[in-house]
């Protein structure tokens, strides 16, 4: 297996200012930056290489998320990067409206991994075992983590066929009972191959989860341990998933997305606070007032997650996340804020959540 550690040690080291210095320049180099922000620029009333201080990512104002809906997301990635572009496009869910697409470049995918490598491992997971990936599959970047696990962890990976988009599109129109149905059909997969193969962990979604621990609690009893990821679990949904389990075994609930991803700290005060920190320095997160993103709430209080993305490949700051979190003071362990208890912002019938 390979070591990270020390990739993920100097990413942790870096300096904040001087990393969004970095990016910045890159993005906005005018021979070599990427289409998309040095058409921005021209809109700007500021030169964006100017910018020397994290804080003043402010100045570009709100992420336009319909441009990511729209845009080839080839124009967010810089020119310095070789032409043509190959490789996969990646979309969000779908949630409120057509999906966001952003290109990952090798290094990109490789520094998702490393990350995941380090997690896994600092959780307890043991290399070499057999796990049931039934994530989303197909454009969905989750997907692509059974292969980090083939290859930065030993591991044999089974999966299913998930699409989270049909339940949403049953969910809107109100057909409750084929997305029930649809459900039961990634339920039943996931059943069979735990049934009848030697799985040791499970990487799924928290909502897919409870749904498989009502249906064959005693599959999910079988397990040694079990990864969550997804937008949506609450401290009362992660005693349950404990309780299935079993006390001694592994659970880990993170906060992820298309966008960046978290790792899961352990929780507090008896399970009621579950926080998750961002992969430093390429994702930072904020919790704001959601009637005025541009105050920080203060540490405790419930607000919208600001998160912005700084890769050298792929700039977006300032994206307002549907979540709602609580702002998480991580003092001296984590080079930023965290976030805890993760949830959407507003759940209405045209914005299901569904099996995420």
């Amino acid at each position: 297996m390979k070591d990270v550690t020390p990739l993920i040690e100097e990413w942790l080291s870096q300096d904040i200012d001087a990393w969004t210095r970095r990016v910045v320049r890159r993005h906005f180099d005018p021979e070599t930056g990427s289409p998309y922000w040095l058409k921005r620029a021209t809109e700007l009333d500021f030169d964006p290489r100017d910018i020397t201080r994290y804080e003043e990512l402010a100045r570009f104002g709100p992420m336009p998320i319909g441009d990511l809906r729209t845009m080839d997301p080839a124009e967010l990635v810089p020119q310095a990067v070789p032409r043509p572009l190959t490789g996969r496009v990646w979309e969000s869910g779908g949630t409120t409206g057509n999906p966001c697409r952003v290109y990952y470049t090798e290094p990109m995918l490789e520094q998702r991994a490393a990350w995941r490598r380090y997690v896994i491992e600092k959780e307890g997971f043991e290399p070499g075992r057999n796990w049931l990936q039934a994530s989303p599959t197909g454009p969905h970047i989750m997907g692509h983590g059974a292969w980090d696990l083939i290859d930065l962890y030993d591991a044999r990976v089974y999966g299913i066929d998930f699409d989270p988009r049909w339940v949403k599109r049953m969910l809107r129109a109100g057909r409750l009972s084929d997305a029930q149905e649809y459900t039961d059909h990634l339920v039943a997969q996931m059943s069979d191959l735990l049934e009848t193969q030697p799985i040791d962990y499970l990487v799924t979604t928290p909502a897919l989860f409870q749904a498989l621990a009502k249906a064959r609690p005693e599959l999910v009893a079988a397990l040694k341990g079990a990864r969550l990821s997804g937008t949506h679990a609450t401290p009362a949904m992660r005693r349950s998933f404990l309780q299935a389990l079993g006390e001694d075994k592994l659970l880990v609930v993170t906060y992820n997305n298309t966008f960046g991803n978290t790792i899961a700290l352990p929780v507090e005060q008896d399970g009621a606070v579950m926080p998750c920190v961002p992969n430093y320095p390429q994702i930072t997160m904020g919790v704001v007032d959601p009637q005025d993103w541009t105050r920080t709430v203060e540490y405790g209080e419930h607000g919208q997650v600001k998160l912005t993305v700084m890769h050298d490949d792929l700039f977006l700051p300032n994206i307002l996340e549907r979540d709602l979190a609580v702002r998480y003071d991580t003092g001296s362990d984590w080079p930023c804020d965290g976030v805890a208890n993760a949830r959407p912002l507003q759940v209405v019938r045209t914005a299901p959540e569904g099996i995420y």
